[in-house]
């Protein structure tokens, strides 16, 4: 049997290079997460002169508190860029913790007592599965740094599934070992 022939209008090694697309593309997405780092440092010194100016007037504390915790939000989102910037992927665990920062903000803000009991149970039921999956993502090597097999990354694969699931079980024991106490 016959090979049919290639068709002369794929994207072969002709007209368009896909990797040079790629790299370009990369490099604007780059750029574009560059401003929206420039732009949450604006956001931030801005809160923190906002935060400056309610302390010197009558003190709000929730108001003041509110303007607190924005900040914490949008340093953890800097922190998910910056990780976006070195690793070209978005770190689940920082996601994670943002979004959990991002709630007890709103709770602090709008008073649990003050809520309507179903918003205070899905906030609740939230934040557990939030909470599970911070402890799944503390607990499971990060798969891009696996598949990468670069020398930043803890576990190596060398060698067969077992060897592989040695290194993984290794890993996770140091990772306990390294907790803090308490």
């Amino acid at each position: 049997m016959q090979k049919r022939q290639k068709s002369r209008f794929l994207f072969s090694d002709r007209w368009l290079d896909r990797q040079s697309i790629v790299r370009n593309m990369e490099a604007f997405q780059d750029l574009i997460v560059i401003v929206l780092c420039f732009g949450l440092f604006a956001v931030m010194l801005i809160q923190l002169w906002g935060i400056a100016i309610a302390l010197t007037q009558p003190l709000d504390y929730k108001h003041v508190t509110a303007k607190i915790l924005f900040v914490l939000i949008l340093v953890e989102l800097f922190r998910l860029l910056m990780v976006y910037l070195q690793e070209h992927s978005i770190s689940v665990g920082v996601a994670v913790e943002v979004t959990i920062v991002s709630l007890l903000r709103e709770v602090v803000v709008h008073g649990a007592l003050e809520m309507h009991w179903v918003n205070t149970l899905a906030i609740c039921g939230l934040l557990f599965v939030l909470g599970g999956l911070l402890v799944v993502c503390a607990k499971t090597p990060h798969m891009d740094c696996m598949s990468a097999n670069t020398k930043f990354c803890p576990v190596v694969y060398r060698g067969g599934r077992e060897r592989q699931n040695e290194l993984e079980l290794q890993y996770s024991r140091q990772c306990d070992e390294n907790q803090p106490l308490g």
